[in-house]
């Protein structure tokens, strides 16, 4: 009978060790916390891992893939031990290419994760291109496109004859014909920066952009639009990150695109008008005998305005390669 009652206490013994180390010993639990600084090959990012699991860290950092839900198994790096907020630096990445990441943490019941985020590579800028006028433009991949980073300042169109100036208000709104100006006449001021504002007349002759290149149709726009993950969330992966240029609260921008979409502002019904809070760009499509189809990013929205506007209108152009 004692020697039951023994064994019996042994095996409870046993039992309780058992439960005590699996309650004192499990896997961490943790957060990814940020990710910034997104470059073409890089990216900055930060794990937090909130409870230890009762063990110690022997392995901690941030695992990625291009799949989804990535694992140890994945690509990762190493960030020390311990619990605790740690930092990443994932680098060597494919431009313009979609990845996941979350932060990773061991210890002696396992492996924990955080939760998982994403982010995409910026594309790398593949050189520049000269119009007419001497002006050098910064130019970008986004997927199969290559468009111009910059708006357009041509004041010749590439079979080298002049594109009319216009300053007066009320005549530039009876336009039918083709035209340009500087935001508020102020070349010294917006040319650099802005770029130019053209009449759809002058998108329709075809001659804006330099040889080789054009004005990008309504189907090539959404091309690009969709390629970014649509209207819906596009505008920060176009616009300028920071308050440079954009008034606030421009929250969110990532120019992730590399495209660098400025708030030049418009002149509409012959006035200047939205420099710092928006900006809009001409289709070459025409909508019909006396508007165009055209694009708006705003200051304090996330998605892209698609729509169409009377011609006379006075809208920033970009060019996309032939």
């Amino acid at each position: 009978m004692k020697t039951i009652i023994f064994l019996f206490i042994i095996v409870i013994l046993i039992l309780s060790c058992f439960l005590v180390s699996c309650r004192n010993e499990e896997i961490p639990i943790l957060t990814t916390t940020e990710i910034a600084r997104i470059t073409e090959t890089s990216v900055l990012c930060w794990g937090n891992i909130i409870n230890d699991g009762g063990a110690g860290i022997t392995s901690r950092g941030v695992c990625w893939n291009s799949n989804g839900n990535p694992t140890v198994a994945s690509v990762r790096t190493s960030d020390g031990t311990g619990p605790g907020l740690f930092v990443s630096i994932l680098t060597q990445l494919l431009p313009n290419t979609h990845y996941y990441l979350r932060a990773y943490a061991t210890n002696s019941a396992g492996t924990g994760y955080g939760n998982e985020l994403s982010f995409t590579t910026h594309n790398i800028t593949t050189g520049s291109v000269t119009d007419l006028d001497g002006n050098t433009y910064k130019i970008v991949m986004i997927g199969a496109q290559i468009w111009m980073a910059e708006n357009l300042k041509t004041t010749r169109y590439n079979d080298n004859t002049s594109i009319p100036p216009v300053t007066g208000n009320m005549e530039w709104s009876s336009l039918s014909s083709a035209a340009y100006c500087w935001y508020n006449n102020d070349a010294s001021t917006n040319k650099s920066t802005y770029g130019a504002l053209y009449n759809y007349y002058a998108v329709a002759t075809r001659k804006l952009c330099p040889s080789g290149w054009h004005v990008p149709t309504y189907a090539q726009w959404s091309e690009m639009i969709n390629y970014l993950g649509g209207e819906s969330v596009v505008a920060d992966k176009l616009k300028e990150a920071g308050e440079t240029h954009w008034i606030r609260p421009n929250a969110g921008a990532t120019n992730e695109s590399g495209f660098t979409a400025l708030p030049g502002g418009g002149r509409i019904n012959g006035t200047f008008d939205f420099i710092g809070l928006a900006c809009a760009w001409w289709a070459a499509t025409s909508y019909d005998a006396g508007n165009a189809w055209s694009l708006e990013l705003d200051d304090d929205k996330v998605y892209l305005i698609k729509g169409y506007v009377s011609k006379s209108q006075g809208y920033s152009v970009r060019c996309i390669k032939d």
